[in-house]
């Protein structure tokens, strides 16, 4: 239950993290007339840091999706290796949904 709440949490921060992103570059977009030398290495150094954030967000991108085609392969291993003992998971499960939900 705790993966489901961390995918959860890793898909809204990569959300809120795109999001941010935008904000910035149309802030930079915005600001793109002002030359004063401040301005000039302020916008250097926010199209340093979104470049960086990109990255990380690509890179972080990517290890979720490794993750969940591991833990797929894994479970697809497991039933076809353990086909009765997913039947009996399955059916446990489902009983205890069941049970759960008739108590309502």
């Amino acid at each position: 239950m705790m993966s489901n709440d961390t995918d959860v949490s890793r898909e809204k921060l990569s959300a809120d993290l795109r999001i941010v992103i935008a904000d910035a570059e149309e802030l930079l977009r915005a600001t793109a007339g002002q030359m004063g030398e401040k301005a000039v290495v302020a916008r250097e150094r926010i199209q340093e840091s979104m470049r960086v954030a990109k990255d990380k967000l690509a890179r972080a991108e990517e290890v979720m999706v490794d993750k969940t085609k591991a833990a797929a392969r894994a479970t697809d291993d497991y039933v076809h290796d353990h086909p009765w003992g997913a039947v009996g998971i399955a059916a446990a499960v489902g009983l205890v949904m069941g049970m759960l939900i008739s108590r309502r």
